[in-house]
């Protein structure tokens, strides 16, 4: 299971059932969990603990510290959960002291080839990065979320759960969940309708997040008056509801709008 060109350091722990393809480096304080495969010339490195069946492809570079000058060497880690695909060229790297101390990959993603995930962000589940997305440190981007090719996202931004990004997006202010967002610096163009539909959102759901985004970005309310309008007009105790008027309080940057 493991190739005779593969250098594997003696304190690197490999669940039995995990491949290793040619060529490839495993450091001292990495972890792997059962099923997963790793393919030729892929580094993995640092602190770094990788769940069970994930597919990490060839020439992934995994665990590298991370390219951020207030990096002194601080002891810091990657997480990274399960069944994701890791794709060519990739590359993931170790948290920071300012940030935590841990960057985080859930379960269920999509890297494409060229992503780059920096220094302490938390990516959830079902996250796809289309190829060269990119996420500058401190980025948290949730559940369901889709970055299209060659997007960027701004240091310390947030990107809300079922968000679709088109291609090229630079998004410099937190985006709103089931949202669209597309251009430079990326703006809110629409909800993503046809994704939430695939998720199972019945037609009241989709109701309902189609007023609460009439709410924010179709009126003339500011930012607070429509979190007001919310808390006054709207279910408080729908799930939509709660993910929505949480994702707006809780937002530091201000909105893609």
């Amino acid at each position: 299971m493991i190739h005779p060109t593969a250098i594997i350091a003696s304190g690197a722990k490999l669940h039995p059932s995990v491949t290793v393809g040619p060529y490839s480096v495993i450091g001292e304080h990495v972890s792997i969990g059962a099923g997963t495969t790793v393919a030729a010339h892929v580094v993995l490195e640092g602190r770094t603990e990788i769940g069970s069946f994930n597919q990490i492809f060839q020439f992934a570079s995994i665990g590298a510290v991370p390219q951020d000058l207030k990096f002194k060497g601080e002891e810091s880690t990657l997480k990274i959960g399960d069944r994701n695909r890791i794709r060519e060229f990739t590359t993931i790297h170790l948290g920071t002291e300012d940030g935590g101390g841990v960057t985080t990959i859930g379960n269920d993603c999509l890297l494409m080839a060229y992503s780059h995930v920096a220094h302490d962000c938390i990516v959830g589940n079902h996250v796809i990065l289309a190829n060269a997305a990119t996420l500058a440190g401190h980025v948290q981007v949730d559940d369901y979320a889709i970055l299209g090719g060659l997007s960027a996202v701004h240091q310390f931004t947030r990107v809300g759960c079922h968000v679709m990004a088109s291609g090229g997006s630079m998004i410099a202010q937190d985006v709103a969940p089931f949202s669209i967002v597309q251009g430079d610096r990326a703006k809110t163009v629409g909800l993503n309708t046809t994704g939430l539909k695939r998720r199972g959102y019945n037609d009241d759901a989709l109701a309902t997040i189609k007023r609460l985004y009439k709410l924010v970005f179709r009126s003339n309310l500011k930012l607070e008056e429509a979190i007001t309008t919310i808390e006054t007009e709207f279910d408080l105790n729908a799930s939509v509801v709660a993910t929505y008027l949480n994702f707006l309080k809780s937002s530091e940057r201000g909105l893609a709008r």
